[in-house]
């Protein structure tokens, strides 16, 4: 099986692997505890506590499984590129639409998607058509709402120095 790289950004690295680190250095081993606890007090067919934990324990193991394989696929993308004016992964951008609006949005990976932040994954089909233009051009990219013309106002490429990976 091939298996594909996943980019993100450093702060995003970061973010899954203090997920990681904390669900198997605490909150296993808490949830791991209440269930032995639990599972002390004898029948274990009607402890809430003892049924409620094995499941939580489940989806720990799981995410921590997930995690674990994810981050070994990781492509972490910290340096700006050579040309600052076009659009690649980890870019903020402002874009004007055709109503004059004004978008404000960061392409990053898809573990970092947050669309509350105006951060949309390199894999959306608005990203796909922003990746490769310059400061300037006007672009037709989809969106939830439809397809829409922005012209791009503004590149960046700050916040790659934040985290150390």
């Amino acid at each position: 099986m091939i298996k594909t790289k996943i980019y993100i950004t450093p702060a995003g690295a970061h973010a899954l692997r203090s997920e990681l680190r904390f669900l198997y250095k605490t909150e296993r081993p808490e949830i791991t505890q209440k269930v032995s606890d639990a599972a002390a007090l004898g029948d274990r067919s009607e402890n809430a506590d003892y049924i409620y934990g094995k499941k939580r324990l489940r989806e720990i193991d799981n995410r921590i499984r997930y995690l674990t394989n994810r981050i070994d696929n990781l492509e972490i993308v910290d340096r700006k590129p050579n040309n600052e004016t076009k659009v690649f992964f980890g870019a903020w951008l402002k874009l004007q639409t055709e109503d004059n609006s004004i978008l404000k949005l960061r392409i990053v990976g898809v573990d970092e998607l947050d669309l509350k932040k105006g951060w949309i994954s390199v894999d959306s089909p608005m990203a796909s058509s922003l990746l490769g233009k310059s400061i300037g051009d006007t672009v037709r990219v989809n969106r939830p709402k439809g397809k829409v013309m922005v012209l791009i106002l503004e590149v960046s490429y700050e916040g790659f120095e934040e985290f150390s990976c």
